[in-house]
């Protein structure tokens, strides 16, 4: 189990606050002491109303953190010892109002104290209902928290406790391990800047119309997340998706081809890994008119097409070209169309997948096919997250494989 290796040893504090998913927490003592991890509990006042204190000491086996003025505890700046202890500090459920006051800096109770003490990497699970979820100041928020790199696990989405359905729910237990756990593994891209595209590009023939295509975004996002968890710097320049930007990572927001194309060239300087996810439009029209296109029903409209610049050769013959990872969207001949282009543009990998009906875009499930020179491995049909963990692995081996061989 993947968990059991990254999270034995570790010191993990658990902070609970007021959520009726605070039930959930007792639950997950015990699973993260099962995969070998040291817990700590922290309760705010508001948990203590959920679900008690002794519940969370019988469990962890230790007593429970719960005033910043105890003044037992303080005597020895309780709140410091569990900062300089930690080796995560993790919010679990992650009220509404605890992600509020964590944006806000606040120090004043035990929580937001050892937070704001603690130099150890922080993630929260949020948990609350789904209006409350959506609203404008939670995800200010929260995007706030995501820009000093705290972790956000979930939330799920489902039947809430209110009755409602919709996004909110506390991930489930098991669920916030593996993503710890994942979060845990060592960073192989430290020190390492990757810049990725994904999604489509729109390429206007009016002010109102445009050339387009049905790239969601998902992988490229996902591909993004994958390798801010491997520790890297991630530039992420997207085409227009409405899709949440993962912790950790720059996003550059971008709509046609030209535009994607200029703001990779402004990295590829400093770029350690490209990776080209986005189905960038391959052609635009010669001109865009400036007023809308009237419709004729007695007559017909020709666009006239013209390429569009090719990004991922501009950067795979760059003087000093990053390590360069195309990807290959096909309906038909995936193998041999994938293979002709890694060969054809001099690309270091390529990930091919089939495309059309249901298949590869827009979807949440994805397969690749991945080549390199002499080689190939297929990974087989899973959910986009674990599939962009899955090529981030590879990547980072055939990107040090190269480099071993440069250096020896």
């Amino acid at each position: 189990m993947t968990s059991k290796s990254s999270l034995s040893g570790v010191n993990i504090v658990l902070a609970v606050t007021g959520s009726i998913a605070a039930y959930k927490s007792a639950d997950l003592v015990r699973r993260l002491q099962d995969v070998g991890a040291d817990i700590r509990v922290v309760m705010t006042n508001a948990a203590c109303e959920f679900i008690t204190p002794l519940t969370m000491q019988t469990l962890s086996g230790h007593p429970v953190a719960l005033d910043l003025l105890d003044i037992v505890q303080e005597s020895t700046m309780g709140h410091i010892t569990l900062a300089r202890w930690a080796d995560w500090v993790l919010i679990a459920p992650a009220s509404a109002d605890s992600i509020a006051r964590l944006a806000q800096g606040r120090t004043d109770d035990l929580l937001t104290a050892l937070c704001s003490a603690s130099e150890s990497p922080l993630a929260i699970a949020p948990a609350m209902n789904n209006k409350m979820w959506t609203n404008p100041a939670t995800q200010d928020n929260l995007q706030t928290l995501r820009n000093r790199g705290v972790q956000v696990l979930g939330p799920a989405r489902g039947e809430q406790a209110c009755g409602e359905q919709g996004e909110g729910r506390l991930l489930e237990p098991l669920d916030i391990v593996n993503e710890l756990a994942i979060l845990a593994v060592p960073k192989r891209l430290q020190g390492k800047h990757v810049v990725i595209t994904a999604g489509p590009t729109h390429e206007p023939i009016d002010p109102v119309r445009y050339i387009g295509n049905r790239s969601s975004g998902k992988m490229g996002f996902a591909v993004a997340k994958a390798a801010a968890e491997a520790g890297a710097k991630v530039t992420l320049v997207s085409g227009p998706v409405h899709l949440t930007t993962p912790t950790g990572v720059t996003r550059v927001n971008v709509e046609t081809a030209q535009q994607m194309h200029d703001e990779v060239m402004r990295n590829v300087a400093e770029c350690t890994i490209f990776i080209a996810c986005a189905a960038v439009a391959d052609y635009q029209p010669e001109s865009i008119e400036s007023c809308k296109i009237k419709k004729d029903r007695n007559d017909t409209l020709q666009l006239n097409l013209v390429p569009t610049t090719d990004i991922l050769s501009a950067v795979a013959s760059y003087g000093v070209k990053p390590f360069v990872v195309g990807f290959a969207a096909e309906t038909d001949n995936v193998v041999e169309y994938a293979q002709a282009k890694l060969e054809r543009k001099k690309l270091d990998m390529i990930a091919a997948n089939h495309v059309g009906e249901g298949v590869g875009f827009a979807v949440d499930d994805n397969a690749l096919h991945v080549f390199w020179q002499n080689s190939s491995q297929t990974l087989p049909l899973a959910p986009k997250s674990q599939l962009a963990r899955d090529l981030m692995t590879l990547i980072i081996e055939q990107y040090n494989a190269k480099n071993s061989i440069k250096n020896s």
